[in-house]
Protein backbone atom coordinates (compact mmCIF):
# COMPACT_ATOMS: atom_id res chain seq x y z
CA UNK A 1 0.00 0.00 0.00
CA UNK A 2 1.36 3.01 -0.94
CA UNK A 3 1.50 6.35 1.33
CA UNK A 4 1.51 8.46 -1.67
CA UNK A 5 1.01 12.38 -0.93
CA UNK A 6 -3.21 12.53 -0.23
CA UNK A 7 -4.02 15.27 -3.03
CA UNK A 8 -1.78 17.00 -5.83
CA UNK A 9 0.40 19.85 -4.45
CA UNK A 10 -0.70 19.24 -0.39
CA UNK A 11 3.03 20.09 0.96
CA UNK A 12 4.63 18.58 3.76
CA UNK A 13 4.26 21.34 5.75
CA UNK A 14 0.78 21.32 5.23
CA UNK A 15 0.54 17.25 6.17
CA UNK A 16 2.74 18.06 9.55
CA UNK A 17 0.70 20.67 10.48
CA UNK A 18 -2.65 18.45 9.95
CA UNK A 19 -0.80 15.70 12.28
CA UNK A 20 0.07 18.07 14.85
CA UNK A 21 -3.68 19.59 15.42
CA UNK A 22 -5.37 16.25 14.96
CA UNK A 23 -3.10 15.04 17.89
CA UNK A 24 -3.22 18.37 19.65
CA UNK A 25 -7.38 18.01 19.34
CA UNK A 26 -6.78 13.83 20.64
CA UNK A 27 -4.46 11.79 22.17
CA UNK A 28 -1.55 14.86 22.15
CA UNK A 29 -3.14 16.38 24.41
CA UNK A 30 -3.86 13.66 26.68
CA UNK A 31 -0.18 12.66 26.46
CA UNK A 32 0.35 15.81 28.38
CA UNK A 33 -2.42 15.99 30.84
CA UNK A 34 -0.49 12.29 31.47
CA UNK A 35 2.25 13.52 32.23
CA UNK A 36 1.23 16.32 34.48
CA UNK A 37 -0.89 14.12 36.40
CA UNK A 38 1.83 11.65 36.67
CA UNK A 39 4.27 15.10 38.23
CA UNK A 40 1.41 15.55 40.56
CA UNK A 41 1.26 11.95 41.93
CA UNK A 42 4.97 11.50 41.86
CA UNK A 43 5.21 14.90 43.92
CA UNK A 44 1.86 13.92 46.41
CA UNK A 45 3.23 12.38 49.75
CA UNK A 46 2.93 8.60 49.44
CA UNK A 47 3.87 6.01 47.39
CA UNK A 48 1.87 5.51 43.64
CA UNK A 49 0.86 1.92 44.14
CA UNK A 50 -1.24 4.23 47.55
CA UNK A 51 -3.09 6.64 44.67
CA UNK A 52 -5.43 5.53 42.18
CA UNK A 53 -6.35 6.22 38.83
CA UNK A 54 -9.48 6.18 38.35
CA UNK A 55 -11.16 5.63 34.64
CA UNK A 56 -15.23 5.62 33.94
CA UNK A 57 -16.02 7.37 36.78
CA UNK A 58 -19.74 8.96 37.34
CA UNK A 59 -20.62 12.56 36.34
CA UNK A 60 -23.05 13.27 38.26
CA UNK A 61 -23.32 11.03 41.69
CA UNK A 62 -27.20 10.63 42.73
CA UNK A 63 -28.46 11.43 39.57
CA UNK A 64 -28.47 8.31 37.10
CA UNK A 65 -30.65 10.21 34.09
CA UNK A 66 -27.92 13.17 33.72
CA UNK A 67 -24.97 11.15 34.76
CA UNK A 68 -26.20 8.81 31.88
CA UNK A 69 -26.39 11.60 29.78
CA UNK A 70 -23.35 13.00 30.45
CA UNK A 71 -21.09 9.42 30.17
CA UNK A 72 -23.00 9.10 26.72
CA UNK A 73 -21.67 13.00 25.64
CA UNK A 74 -18.29 12.33 26.75
CA UNK A 75 -18.11 8.91 24.67
CA UNK A 76 -19.53 10.78 21.24
CA UNK A 77 -17.49 13.70 21.47
CA UNK A 78 -14.12 11.42 22.31
CA UNK A 79 -14.81 10.32 18.33
CA UNK A 80 -14.92 13.58 16.97
CA UNK A 81 -11.14 12.90 15.99
CA UNK A 82 -12.32 9.49 14.30
CA UNK A 83 -14.33 11.71 12.23
CA UNK A 84 -12.07 14.20 11.58
CA UNK A 85 -9.97 11.64 10.11
CA UNK A 86 -12.01 9.78 8.29
CA UNK A 87 -12.90 13.45 6.23
CA UNK A 88 -8.88 14.18 5.67
CA UNK A 89 -8.66 10.70 4.59
CA UNK A 90 -11.82 11.42 2.22
CA UNK A 91 -9.76 13.83 0.53
CA UNK A 92 -7.09 11.33 -0.66
CA UNK A 93 -9.87 9.72 -3.00
CA UNK A 94 -8.84 6.25 -1.26
CA UNK A 95 -11.68 5.10 0.53
CA UNK A 96 -11.59 6.63 3.35
CA UNK A 97 -11.00 4.71 6.63
CA UNK A 98 -10.93 1.84 4.27
CA UNK A 99 -7.51 3.05 3.67
CA UNK A 100 -6.67 1.81 7.00
CA UNK A 101 -8.43 -1.00 7.02
CA UNK A 102 -11.14 0.36 9.44
CA UNK A 103 -14.31 -1.13 7.62
CA UNK A 104 -16.75 -4.31 7.26
CA UNK A 105 -14.83 -6.41 4.25
CA UNK A 106 -13.19 -8.72 6.66
CA UNK A 107 -14.86 -8.87 9.63
CA UNK A 108 -14.51 -12.59 10.79
CA UNK A 109 -10.81 -12.23 10.06
CA UNK A 110 -10.62 -9.03 12.02
CA UNK A 111 -12.64 -10.71 15.08
CA UNK A 112 -10.08 -13.68 14.85
CA UNK A 113 -7.59 -12.29 14.89
CA UNK A 114 -8.43 -9.42 17.31
CA UNK A 115 -9.35 -12.08 19.63
CA UNK A 116 -5.77 -14.02 19.28
CA UNK A 117 -4.01 -11.00 19.93
CA UNK A 118 -6.11 -9.90 23.49
CA UNK A 119 -5.49 -13.95 24.84
CA UNK A 120 -1.73 -13.36 24.07
CA UNK A 121 -2.05 -9.55 25.64
CA UNK A 122 -4.38 -9.93 28.26
CA UNK A 123 -2.39 -12.29 30.27
CA UNK A 124 0.82 -10.94 30.27
CA UNK A 125 -0.37 -6.92 30.46
CA UNK A 126 -2.15 -7.54 33.79
CA UNK A 127 0.64 -9.71 35.46
CA UNK A 128 2.75 -6.68 34.21
CA UNK A 129 0.25 -4.41 35.84
CA UNK A 130 0.51 -6.39 39.06
CA UNK A 131 4.22 -6.64 39.33
CA UNK A 132 4.74 -3.05 38.46
CA UNK A 133 2.53 -1.75 41.03
CA UNK A 134 4.11 -3.97 43.85
CA UNK A 135 7.57 -2.54 42.93
CA UNK A 136 5.83 1.14 43.21
CA UNK A 137 5.56 1.79 39.63
CA UNK A 138 2.59 2.05 39.12
CA UNK A 139 -0.50 3.61 40.60
CA UNK A 140 -3.35 1.56 41.46
CA UNK A 141 -5.59 1.35 38.64
CA UNK A 142 -9.43 1.91 38.78
CA UNK A 143 -10.65 1.14 35.86
CA UNK A 144 -14.78 1.74 36.93
CA UNK A 145 -16.42 3.23 40.11
CA UNK A 146 -19.67 3.82 38.52
CA UNK A 147 -22.91 3.81 40.33
CA UNK A 148 -24.80 -0.13 40.18
CA UNK A 149 -27.78 1.72 37.95
CA UNK A 150 -29.04 -0.70 35.08
CA UNK A 151 -26.68 1.49 32.28
CA UNK A 152 -23.56 0.63 33.92
CA UNK A 153 -22.11 -2.06 32.02
CA UNK A 154 -23.82 -1.11 28.37
CA UNK A 155 -21.66 2.30 29.64
CA UNK A 156 -18.65 0.67 29.90
CA UNK A 157 -18.51 -1.41 26.88
CA UNK A 158 -19.20 1.36 24.64
CA UNK A 159 -16.23 3.45 26.61
CA UNK A 160 -13.88 -0.15 25.28
CA UNK A 161 -15.19 0.59 21.87
CA UNK A 162 -14.37 4.20 22.18
CA UNK A 163 -10.95 4.00 23.42
CA UNK A 164 -10.16 1.43 20.95
CA UNK A 165 -11.38 3.18 18.07
CA UNK A 166 -9.85 6.50 19.09
CA UNK A 167 -6.67 5.39 20.05
CA UNK A 168 -6.34 3.03 16.96
CA UNK A 169 -7.44 4.45 14.28
CA UNK A 170 -5.13 7.46 15.21
CA UNK A 171 -2.07 6.05 16.92
CA UNK A 172 -1.71 3.26 14.24
CA UNK A 173 -3.48 3.81 10.99
CA UNK A 174 -3.61 7.53 10.71
CA UNK A 175 0.06 8.02 12.37
CA UNK A 176 1.64 5.93 10.74
CA UNK A 177 0.23 6.77 7.15
CA UNK A 178 1.42 10.44 7.63
CA UNK A 179 4.53 9.79 8.81
CA UNK A 180 5.29 7.41 5.69
CA UNK A 181 3.95 10.01 3.67
CA UNK A 182 6.39 12.62 5.40
CA UNK A 183 9.28 10.58 4.96
CA UNK A 184 9.79 9.14 8.17
CA UNK A 185 11.72 5.81 8.25
CA UNK A 186 9.27 2.68 8.97
CA UNK A 187 12.00 2.28 12.63
CA UNK A 188 11.70 6.20 14.01
CA UNK A 189 7.59 5.79 12.81
CA UNK A 190 7.48 2.67 15.24
CA UNK A 191 8.94 4.75 18.10
CA UNK A 192 7.09 7.70 17.71
CA UNK A 193 3.50 5.87 17.52
CA UNK A 194 4.58 3.75 20.34
CA UNK A 195 5.68 6.55 22.92
CA UNK A 196 2.83 8.32 21.91
CA UNK A 197 0.84 5.58 23.04
CA UNK A 198 2.90 4.89 26.37
CA UNK A 199 2.62 9.03 27.04
CA UNK A 200 -1.17 8.98 27.81
CA UNK A 201 -1.20 6.26 29.88
CA UNK A 202 1.64 8.22 31.85
CA UNK A 203 -0.94 9.04 34.43
CA UNK A 204 -0.91 5.32 35.85
CA UNK A 205 2.75 5.60 36.29
CA UNK A 206 5.97 4.53 34.73
CA UNK A 207 4.36 0.91 34.64
CA UNK A 208 1.44 2.29 32.70
CA UNK A 209 4.03 3.54 30.43
CA UNK A 210 6.41 0.96 29.27
CA UNK A 211 3.14 -1.63 28.97
CA UNK A 212 1.40 0.54 27.14
CA UNK A 213 4.51 1.17 24.82
CA UNK A 214 5.47 -2.34 24.40
CA UNK A 215 1.99 -3.46 23.40
CA UNK A 216 2.16 -0.03 20.82
CA UNK A 217 5.06 -1.95 19.09
CA UNK A 218 3.55 -5.02 18.94
CA UNK A 219 0.43 -3.16 17.36
CA UNK A 220 2.08 -1.75 15.27
CA UNK A 221 3.73 -4.81 13.74
CA UNK A 222 0.78 -6.48 13.10
CA UNK A 223 -0.78 -3.02 11.63
CA UNK A 224 2.42 -3.64 8.36
CA UNK A 225 1.87 -7.14 8.63
CA UNK A 226 -1.47 -7.09 8.15
CA UNK A 227 -2.57 -3.68 6.47
CA UNK A 228 -5.44 -3.46 8.97
CA UNK A 229 -6.77 -1.49 11.87
CA UNK A 230 -9.96 -3.87 12.31
CA UNK A 231 -7.89 -6.87 14.24
CA UNK A 232 -6.10 -3.93 16.32
CA UNK A 233 -9.65 -2.29 17.31
CA UNK A 234 -11.43 -5.92 17.89
CA UNK A 235 -8.38 -6.66 20.26
CA UNK A 236 -8.43 -3.45 22.17
CA UNK A 237 -12.12 -3.46 22.91
CA UNK A 238 -12.05 -7.31 24.40
CA UNK A 239 -8.91 -5.91 26.49
CA UNK A 240 -10.77 -2.85 27.77
CA UNK A 241 -14.04 -4.78 27.88
CA UNK A 242 -11.99 -7.58 30.66
CA UNK A 243 -10.76 -4.73 32.33
CA UNK A 244 -14.02 -2.52 32.95
CA UNK A 245 -16.51 -5.46 33.16
CA UNK A 246 -14.13 -7.95 35.14
CA UNK A 247 -13.36 -5.26 37.45
CA UNK A 248 -16.89 -4.44 37.96
CA UNK A 249 -17.55 -8.37 38.84
CA UNK A 250 -13.83 -9.24 40.78
CA UNK A 251 -13.41 -6.37 42.75
CA UNK A 252 -13.87 -6.79 46.62
CA UNK A 253 -14.30 -10.73 45.80
CA UNK A 254 -10.85 -11.90 45.13
CA UNK A 255 -7.77 -11.14 47.04
CA UNK A 256 -5.09 -10.64 44.43
CA UNK A 257 -7.09 -7.76 42.53
CA UNK A 258 -5.57 -4.62 43.96
CA UNK A 259 -8.51 -2.09 45.15
CA UNK A 260 -9.02 1.69 46.58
Amino acid sequence: MADSLPEEGTSPRILRSETVLVLALSLGASGVSALISFIGSLTKPGGLKHQAANLNTSYAPGRPWLDLAWQLFGIATALVPVALVAHLLLRERTGGLRVIGFDRTRPWSDLGRGALIAAGIGSAGLAFYLVARAAGGNLTVVPESLPDVWWKYPVLVLSALQNSVLEEVIVVGYLLRRLGQLGWTPMAALVASSVLRGSYHLYQGIGGFLGNMVMGVVFVLLYRRWRRVGPLVVAHSLLDVGAFVGYALLAGKVSWLPTM
